[in-house]
């Protein structure tokens, strides 16, 4: 079964865990099994630019992510931060382990070189052997901003980087608006259209629903090819029992508009039938009785508490998949 995942940051990477065990033998490749990863909280700092998502899906399936934190290399260390930090450079708010550098330096030095960032992604996970493919969604520069209120009038008005709102303010001031710059100009990254065209299955990691799904389906020839595959399209929810499992979903859900909730997140997406996404939703079994006009509605437990628990998610999805397709 050819299954291609929709995914981004550190939800997507351990989702993407148990994928890989449910679409192959324990510690083999799941070479059946595609990912395209958000890449629009991706930034330029101190000279090098870092694409967080994809690094959190390569050192997660790779097995050198930091358990502990979720995110950057296991047993790192932080000297060179601190010493930027001795001289005063700017920004201090963004943490750049020792190890986390070298990825960072490799990734700059062969984008500086006209490489596309598709092919930067396959060479550095030649390293990580991330035992799926791995492609991000576009090679073009797409980064979300957020305009954000200074004032509660709201009439002090500044646009900044995501990961300055998050990273920095803690999503402490108040978003008007995301808006994912560049994406109506950029391009699908070579494979991505060709993956979902030819997939079985099209899985919807419980991401972040704006900022991480919402930017991969701001490209206009992913957001197509979604609509015109014959696969079935099933997500998960991100939302268990009114709150966000992981991250600041619900920080996102009502700058635009959406409820948060499994069922707000799936009107969000919408039904495919109707314009939307979806074709079937998985939601917690705290959320059982969840429906959704137009979408297919299962209640399963969507706790990712470790690989087997992951791949039974997985396995649940590609199931109501499998009984959408028949049905249609």
């Amino acid at each position: 079964m050819r299954i291609v995942v929709l995914a981004g940051g550190i939800g997507g990477s351990r989702f993407l865990l148990g994928v890989r065990a449910e679409a192959g033998p324990a510690g083999e490749p799941a070479e059946s099994v595609t990912a395209i990863i958000n890449t629009a909280d991706d930034v330029t700092l101190h000279g090098l630019r870092i694409c967080p998502d994809l690094d959190s899906v390569m050192y997660t399936l790779g097995g050198g992510i930091d358990p502990e934190r979720g995110w950057g290399r296991e047993k790192e260390t932080w000297t060179v931060k601190e010493e930027l930090a001795a001289y005063g450079a700017e920004p201090t708010w963004f943490g750049l382990g020792d190890r986390d550098i070298a990825t960072h330096l490799i990734r700059t030095r062969m984008l500086d070189a006209g490489y596309p960032l598709s092919a930067v992604t396959e060479a550095l996970a030649k390293r990580w052997q991330p035992g799926v493919r791995v492609l991000p969604m576009t090679d073009d520069r797409v980064e979300t901003h957020v305009v954000v209120a200074d004032d509660d009038q709201g009439t002090n008005r500044r646009a900044m980087h995501f990961q300055e709102w998050w990273i920095r303010h803690h999503a402490q001031l108040h978003a008007e608006k995301f808006v994912p710059t560049g994406a109506e100009d950029a391009s699908a990254a070579p494979g991505v259209v060709d993956a979902i065209a030819g997939a079985d299955v099209v899985l919807i990691a419980p991401s972040n629903p704006v900022v991480s799904i919402g930017t991969i389906l701001s490209i206009g020839q992913i957001r197509t090819a979604l609509a015109e595959t014959a696969a079935p399209v099933i997500g998960l929810s991100p939302i268990i029992g009114g709150a966000a499992v992981r991250g600041m979903a619900e920080k996102c859900l009502p700058v635009v508009g959406a409820e948060v909730s499994a069922a707000g997140v799936a009107r969000l997406y919408g039904a495919r039938r109707d314009g939307g996404l979806l074709d079937g939703w998985l939601v917690d079994e705290t959320d059982a009785g969840t429906s959704v006009d137009g979408i297919e509605v299962r209640a399963v437990p969507l706790w990712m508490t470790n690989v087997d628990t992951t791949a039974a998610m997985a396995h649940a999805a590609i199931a109501l998949a499998q009984e959408v397709g028949k049905r249609a």
